[in-house]
């Protein structure tokens, strides 16, 4: 202002004026503002020299520890305006066709200028890494905007960025001070047609830290021959790793580098464009490709899973991926991510198509030692439950691909369900072929007890998985009320064909019938040698369930012990040498009954047998 004052009272002195003529005072006054215009730019220039060669780079008197934007910052608002005034200058200089010396001068102090605002732009971006981290960024970049005051405010005095907070009233956090710094010189730079240089340091800077974030991270880059050679075993961690990367980048890492970049480039579109596209597209490509390589590998069942949760995470980033990535020249990213996503669809179809055949040329040629649950029976519900949980996404899949016309399901197996939804269908069709294989699995059983006891533990663990999973929603609570029936009908034919001798060696009422001395011995021996004999016959089989393997407990003591408990009160007194009659105590029996169905070396006890797990060799563990 002083300046100001002082130009124009000098220019309009009396003395000044009276050198004026009347005749030529009309044409004085343009004269008169350019003088005032070219005084006034002057002063600036010289007053510009004075703060820019202070921070000469190439000075004897400056000291190299020093940095503009770490001490007083007005002293760099002071720069960053002296830098601004000297461009005014040089335009009023070019328009006036001043001498060749004065703007030869002035390009040379901004030359001065740029190179001191380059180094401050290096120092700034590289010593301030740990608070432009994505996750900062993020937090802070919608505050800079608003809390940062305009940098002419000379009243503002912010101090040193090695603070936890910057500025008045603790307003501005370290990194959006930072953030706007960049942000001030970057349009400095790029006014002043030095934006190249800018822009080279921003996308050295910035790039070096993306890659060290996805090497970090584990993102590798394969080609389709690497991964077609790499076992399952190999495969699997990798894509565990990639599910956590492809997050961290996209929610943190692409979004913070798409953030800052639009900050601190917010004069010149291009310039956000071309910088967030050469920092990110390399490494999002890379990324975004890995799923397309492992979905077009060659394929097993086992990958069904991976694939899905892979499928799943594109879906969910889809957003995000499309915003960060809209720019035309990172459409490759986004044309890279669609193609993993419906290789990723394709791979799963045909997963599901070899799952489906496997299980339907699957025989079961052995019987299950001890009737208990067959490898088959648990396989498959543990597989069909794992893929319930990705009821969205194969519904997606799947929404185009019916099931075959040639397997119909039968009438009314959808009730309470409903029947047009395709991935209802396939789910209850794959649960139908497995009972269709428990029955014909049951047929193998030369002892008919046996072979219902294989029925009712297999059809109960099929029913237990529907009724406490996912799949309940998509086959129905009223397809799992008619197969709890069917379990119980199996049930008590089992007890029927394995203790109807048992209960029909003891007289329905031996208080009333009044047995001979005789015939109560045949009674005793006869239920001795029956119920020895379904002990011992029965030691090895299994019921899996405990919840089930009480029920039938109970309901068989209920059927034997109160008969043989009357014929014992009755009659144990009876006989000389009662213990070579009279073998069991009616306490006894439940300590024998509650010695079975737990299968001791029995497959369903939770050890198969060679021969058993052999007969599902089409299929391996699941996850």
């Amino acid at each position: 202002m002083r300046s100001l004052l002082f130009t124009s009272s000098k220019a309009s002195s009396p003395s000044h004026s009276s050198a004026q003529s009347p005749a030529r005072s009309s044409v004085s006054t343009p004269s008169h503002h350019v003088t005032l215009s070219a005084s006034i730019q002057e002063e600036d220039l010289l007053y510009a020299e004075q703060v820019i060669k202070r921070w000469d780079l190439d000075s004897p008197f400056y000291t190299k520890l020093d940095y503009l934007f770490t001490g007083d910052r007005r002293e760099a608002r002071q720069f960053v305006k002296s830098v601004r005034n000297l461009q005014s200058a040089m335009h009023l200089f070019v328009s006036e066709s001043a001498s060749s010396e004065k703007i030869i001068h002035a390009q040379k102090l901004m030359q001065v200028a740029m190179k001191r605002l380059e180094k401050e732009f290096y120092k700034i971006l590289s010593a301030n890494r740990d608070v432009l981290d994505s996750e900062s960024v993020s937090n802070r970049s919608s505050r800079a905007r608003s809390s940062v005051s305009d940098e002419d405010n000379e009243e503002e005095d912010r101090v040193s960025v090695s603070g936890t907070t910057v500025s008045d009233g603790e307003r501005v956090t370290v990194s959006e001070m930072v953030m706007a710094d960049l942000k001030s010189i970057a349009e400095c730079m790029i006014s002043s047609g030095y934006g190249k240089e800018c822009v080279k340091i921003y996308k050295i800077l910035r790039k070096s830290i993306v890659d060290e974030t996805m090497y970090n991270l584990g993102v590798e880059k394969y080609t389709f021959s690497q991964i077609n050679k790499m076992d399952w075993e190999v495969i699997e961690p990798k894509i565990k790793t990639w599910l956590h990367a492809v997050k961290v980048a996209v929610k943190s890492l692409f979004y913070g580098e798409r953030i800052l970049c639009d900050y601190v480039f917010e004069s010149s579109q291009r310039i956000r464009e071309s910088c967030f596209s050469e920092i990110c597209k390399e490494r999002a490509v890379t990324l975004f490709e890995f799923p397309e390589l492992v979905a077009k590998s060659k394929k097993s069942i086992e990958r069904m899973f991976r694939s899905l949760d892979m499928y799943n995470a594109i879906s969910d980033q889809w957003t995000d991926i499309e915003m960060l990535f809209s720019f035309d020249s990172t459409t490759i990213v986004r044309t890279q991510t669609i193609a993993s996503y419906v290789k990723l669809g394709d791979s799963v179809r045909a997963m599901l198509t070899d799952f489906e055949a496997a299980m339907q040329k699957e025989a079961l040629k052995t019987p299950m030692h001890g009737g208990g649950i067959h490898p088959l029976t648990r396989y498959v519900m543990n597989y069909l439950v794992f893929l319930s949980d990705y009821t969205d996404a194969l519904s997606e899949i799947l929404a185009d691909w019916p099931l075959h016309e040639h397997s119909p399901l039968p009438e009314s197996y959808f009730s309470g369900t409903d029947e047009s939804s395709s991935i209802s269908a396939r789910f209850a069709w794959l649960v139908l072929v497995l009972l269709c294989k428990i029955d014909a699995g049951a047929q193998l059983y030369k002892d008919v007890a046996q072979s219902y006891l294989f029925l009712v533990n297999n059809l109960n663990y099929v029913v237990s998985k529907v009724a406490t999973s996912n799949l309940l929603l998509l086959i129905g609570e009223d397809w799992v009320a008619t197969h709890n029936q069917k379990v119980k009908q199996y049930a008590g034919n089992y007890e029927r064909m394995a203790w109807g001798k048992v209960t029909s060696s003891l007289p329905a009422n031996p208080t009333v019938d009044n047995l001979s001395i005789e015939a109560a011995r045949d009674c005793f021996r006869r239920f001795n040698l029956e119920f020895n004999e379904a002990c011992r016959r029965q030691s090895t089989w299994v019921i899996s369930d405990h919840k089930l393997r009480d029920e039938i407990k109970i309901s068989l003591s209920g059927k034997i012990s109160p008969a043989y408990q009357r014929l014992y009160e009755r009659y144990r007194g009876s006989f000389v040498g009662v213990d070579s009659v009279v073998r069991f105590a009616p306490e006894d029996l439940g300590n024998y009954l509650s010695d079975l169905f737990h299968g001791a070396g029995a497959p369903g006890s939770g050890n198969t047998s060679s021969h058993s797990s052999s007969s599902s060799g089409s299929f391996s563990r699941s996850r």
